[in-house]
């Protein structure tokens, strides 16, 4: 299930790639190769497609699950066919990292590309790239502690604020009692 999920995922990105080829020809005409060589060469240097050289193994591999698991008695005959046709589509890897590149020399001057391609190539820009997942990560944790904190925070004054003026008693999870009543709520 997390297999079919992924590659849906992977499907789709794939797809909007397709669909923004299909729907910018004359964008992309009207930028020069040099142009698109900066931007390989950029996103070269920040290893920006690495992450999609998964997208062909793990789609074969989940035809394969799929269909080994339709028809069990055909799995060497399924492994071979599927391997053979990853294989051959393993070429199309390269319209990826054209429209990709396209993507970044629309965004990008050419000479930023160059600048970026140099940066990355320098010890400080290598190591920016062999720890931003960790960085990522760690940040998404101050985030994720932040934010409890923000709600904890919230709750709490929200609650002291409405204690000053209306009497309410307590806000927590979306319900609050009325100091000193029984019958009101604070809706009312």
């Amino acid at each position: 299930m997390i297999l079919a999920n992924k590659t849906r995922r992977i499907a789709a990105v794939v797809g909007a790639f397709a669909m923004l080829a299909v729907a910018q020809p004359a964008i992309a005409q009207d930028i020069s190769e040099s142009h698109v060589a900066a931007a390989r060469a950029a996103i070269s240097a920040m290893r920006t497609t690495n992450e999609f050289d998964a997208i062909l193994p793990q789609t074969a591999l989940g035809v394969k699950n799929e269909l080994i698991q339709q028809n069990p008695n055909l799995e060497a005959e399924i492994n071979n066919v599927v391997d053979e046709t990853a294989i051959s589509l393993a070429a199309r890897r390269g319209d990826l990292e054209r429209e990709v590149a396209l993507i970044y020399a629309r965004i990008f001057s050419e000479a930023e590309l160059k600048e970026i391609s140099a940066f990355y190539a320098t010890p400080t820009g290598q190591k920016v790239m062999d720890n931003a997942p960790i960085v990522l990560r760690e940040i998404r944790q101050a985030a994720d502690i932040w934010g409890r904190g923000i709600a904890r925070d919230m709750a709490q004054q929200v609650g002291q604020e409405l204690q000053e003026r209306v009497g309410i008693d307590r806000v927590t999870d979306g319900t609050a009692t009325e100091e000193g009543s029984g019958e009101g709520t604070a809706n009312q």
